[in-house]
């Protein structure tokens, strides 16, 4: 054999055996402790979870805003001279020049300072709040979590549901939060609040969905509150409620000042309902089906002859109402509304106002023990009404 393939055949078999062994060395170095200290121990569930917490607060916080309000409160100054001599003009010359305009028996104004939250949920500076928050104001003010302020302006009010949105014009590009999907909660999941408690901004908290469908609250005419024991204080109205994922799943309203713990929240989907109307139309139409209701109790359950005390009762069909063209009858019981199981009063409350005027909807109902369909057709709630009877502590 040649010198030359002798020699090519020695080096191929040379390089044959160093591919092999720098191949052997990597596939035993990568699974030795030395390889896996290098990259690091996967991150712990609770590292994991502190994450988590760390990307909504970055992710949300820069979308909720300081909301200012100032009302003018005038008030009277009491005269020196009291009877019948205290508006007398040469005795009001006489203390003007002494006291001067701000003298006894004259008109000043206070600036009353209020302070809550909001958050941004449109780029053009529309910012969801409280109505509590915003009530009576005679101005606004936006503060950004960059510390910028602005004038805002009250777009529309929903007392109903104690919503707001207010207005303002930014020069800069805004951070925006978005509305998630509260009907999918559970029990038991993560509740991130952000607001700006006794005006210490930029606050988060965290705690749990502690329960949902919360009424007779007390607070707002349609109730469907989430419970959260987030840490929620005076200065956080107004301010989102966040889950894991950074989205909106309610607006912090209210605390039991009596206990610890108990915070309630409007649920995002009603939030949604609400402020796409005040947005367009600057007022929330709701339907209306005539009737005022009143909760089902076991003893009229056991006097209407029913299962259980799922339902609404009748208390009122008012003339020439949606109800009252239909047929209802007082002491009626709904059960059924369009085909949903009726709970209670205050959801038969809540699924006519959200239905669309002018829709007819089937009440299944029942009437002398025997059940029954009716059709009525929806109309516009009108602003106000006689007062539905509310449940005594009996009921409750």
């Amino acid at each position: 054999m040649p010198r030359t393939v002798r020699a090519a055949l020695v080096a191929s078999v040379l390089f044959t055996f160093l591919g092999a062994g720098f191949w052997l060395h990597a596939l035993v170095f990568s699974r030795s402790p030395l390889a896996q200290s290098v990259s690091g121990p996967p991150p712990s569930p609770a590292d994991a979870l502190q994450s988590a917490f760390v990307r909504v607060a970055e992710r949300v916080r820069p979308a909720v805003v300081h909301i200012g309000t100032v009302q003018v409160a005038k008030l009277r100054r009491p005269p020196v001279v009291p009877g019948p001599f205290a508006e007398d003009p040469l005795l009001k010359d006489f203390f003007d020049q002494f006291f001067g305009s701000r003298g006894p028996g004259r008109r000043e104004e206070f600036h009353q300072p209020g302070l809550g939250s909001g958050v941004i949920i449109d780029k053009r500076g529309y910012v969801l709040t409280n109505h509590h928050v915003v009530r009576g104001a005679d101005g606004v003010t936006v503060r950004l979590s960059s510390k910028q302020e602005y004038r805002g302006r009250i777009v529309g009010i929903d007392v109903k549901t104690d919503l707001a949105v207010i207005r303002f014009e930014p020069d800069v590009d805004l951070a925006v939060a978005t509305l998630g999907d509260s009907d999918t909660l559970r029990v038991g999941e993560w509740a991130i609040a952000i607001g700006n408690p006794f005006g210490l901004d930029q606050t988060v908290t965290v705690g749990v969905v502690s329960a949902t469908g919360r009424a007779d609250v007390g607070i707002a005419t349609y109730e469907n509150f989430i419970q959260t024991d987030a840490s929620i204080n005076p200065g956080n109205s107004g301010g989102p409620l966040v889950n894991l994922r950074g989205e909106i799943i309610g607006i912090n309203t209210a605390i039991v000042a009596t206990g610890q713990g108990i915070g309630f929240a409007i649920p995002a989907n009603m939030v949604k309902r609400v402020t796409g109307q005040l947005i367009d139309r600057g007022k929330v139409t709701r339907g209306w089906i005539g009737i005022a209701m009143e909760p089902l109790t076991r003893e009229l359950v056991q006097s209407f002859g029913l299962r259980d005390a799922r339902g609404a009762v009748v208390a009122r069909v008012y003339p020439g109402g949606p109800a009252a063209a239909a047929g209802l009858q007082k002491n009626d019981v709904v059960v059924s509304f369009e085909g949903t199981a009726v709970d209670d009063y205050r959801q038969l409350q809540r699924l006519s106002a959200d239905a669309e005027v002018g829709k007819t909807v089937k009440l299944e109902i029942v009437r002398n023990r025997e059940r029954r369909v009716v059709q009525l057709r929806v109309a516009e709630a009108p602003d106000r009404l006689a007062p539905e009877r509310q449940p005594s502590p009996q009921d409750r």
